[in-house]
C-alpha cells in the first residue's frame, strides 16, 4: 500500500506538471512539460545523492578516522546494517551545529546515510542508534529515492507556475489570463502538499523500521525529543538555503517549522514518541520539553565530547 500510494502521488504531480503545460502551450507545452518532467526524474535518480552531500559539503568517512566518535558513528552504521540485513551504506558526517540526520542514494546498493557534528553531541550511543537505524530504513525502503525525485519535480511545477506571470496576456494560452493567475496560485500549493503527503507518511513508517531494526523504540524517542529541541534552537543555514531538502532530515530543519502544521513536512514530533513508546511494553514516559537544557548542555553530559 505504501508503495502504491507513492506512485499515485508521484503520478499526480506528473500529471499537474502535464497540466501547467497545456494551460500554457497547449499540446506543444504538454509535450515539453512531460519532456522536462522525464529529464528531472532521470536526473535526480542518477544524481541525487551526490546533488544533496555536495550541497551539505558533507565528508565520508569510516571506521580509521582520527575522531573516536566519528569511529563508534561509522562502526554503529556497519552492525545496525548488518541487523537489517541491507547492504552497508556510505557514511558521512556534516560540519554543522543543528543536530539532525538523512539518507539519500536512488537503492540500497548505491545508498549514503549522514549525520551532522551537532547530532554526535547531544546524543548517546543508543540514541544515535536509534536514529542511524531509521535512516537505514528509509534506505531499506527506497524512501530517498522517492523523496528526491518528487521533491525535484515539485520544485520544478513551482518553477513552471512563475513563467505563468510572463504568459498571462498571450491568447494562445489555453487558459488565458485567469489560468495563469490560477496556476501560478494553486499549482505550487498543490505540489508541496503533495510532497509532504508523502513526507509525512514515511516518516512513521520509518520510524517503526528503524525501531524494530535497533530493537529499542525508546531509544529513537528519546533521540528525536533532544533534536527536535535542538534543531528549534540552532539554525541550518543550508538547510534554509535549500529549503527543498528539509524533507530528507529527521526533524525539520527549517526555522519556520512549527508556523503551520499543515504545510510541515514533517509529522508532530510528539505523536512520532508517543507511537514509538506504544510499541514497547511501557507507558509514553518522552515528552518534548522546550524549555530544557540546550543542546551545549545536553552534550555536556553526552559520551561523544
Amino acid at each position: 500500500m505504501n508503495t502504491l500510494r507513492t506512485g499515485m502521488l508521484l503520478a499526480a504531480l506528473t500529471a499537474l506538471f502535464m497540466g501547467i503545460g497545456y494551460l500554457l502551450g497547449g499540446g506543444f507545452g504538454i509535450v515539453i512539460a512531460f519532456l522536462v518532467a522525464a529529464a528531472t526524474n532521470l536526473y535526480a535518480y542518477w544524481n541525487s545523492d551526490k546533488m544533496v552531500l555536495r550541497m551539505y559539503r558533507a565528508e565520508e568517512v569510516d571506521e580509521t578516522h582520527s575522531s573516536g566518535a566519528i569511529r563508534r558513528y561509522a562502526s554503529m552504521v556497519r552492525q545496525l546494517a548488518m541487523n537489517a540485513d541491507m547492504p552497508q551504506p556510505k557514511v558521512y558526517i556534516i560540519e554543522n551545529p543543528q543536530p539532525n540526520a538523512f539518507a539519500t542514494g536512488r537503492n540500497p546498493q548505491n545508498a549514503a546515510v549522514a549525520a551532522t557534528t551537532g547530532l554526535l553531541r547531544i546524543l548517546d550511543e543508543r540514541e544515535l542508534a536509534g536514529v542511524m537505524a531509521h535512516e537505514l530504513a528509509h534506505v531499506r525502503n527506497r524512501d530517498t529515492l522517492t523523496m528526491t525525485v518528487t521533491a525535484t519535480i515539485a520544485g520544478a511545477i513551482t518553477m513552471l507556475a512563475n513563467f505563468a506571470l510572463f504568459f498571462g496576456g498571450n491568447r494562445n494560452n489555453a487558459g488565458g489570463l485567469i489560468g495563469s493567475i490560477a496556476i501560478m496560485i494553486f499549482a505550487p500549493m498543490a505540489a508541496a502538499l503533495v510532497q509532504m503527503a508523502i513526507s509525512r507518511g514515511r516518516e512513521y513508517e520509518a520510524d517503526r523500521i528503524g525501531a524494530e531494526i535497533c530493537g529499542h523504540p525508546e531509544w529513537l524517542a528519546s533521540a528525536l525529543a533532544k533534536i527536535s529541541n535542538g534543531a528549534a534552537q540552532i539554525p541550518n543555514d543550508v538547510a534554509e538555503r535549500h529549503p527543498e531538502t528539509g524533507q530528507l532530515m529527521i526533524i525539520n530543519p527549517l526555522s519556520g517549522q512549527g508556523r503551520d502544521n499543515l504545510f510541515s513536512t514533517h509529522p508532530d514530533t510528539q505523536n512520532r514518541i508517543d507511537a514509538l513508546m506504544a510499541m514497547t511494553d511501557r507507558p509514553t514516559g518522552v515528552r518534548l520539553n522546550p524549555d530544557g537544557p540546550s543542546p551545549v548542555e545536553a552534550a555536556r553530559k553526552g559520551p561523544w565530547g
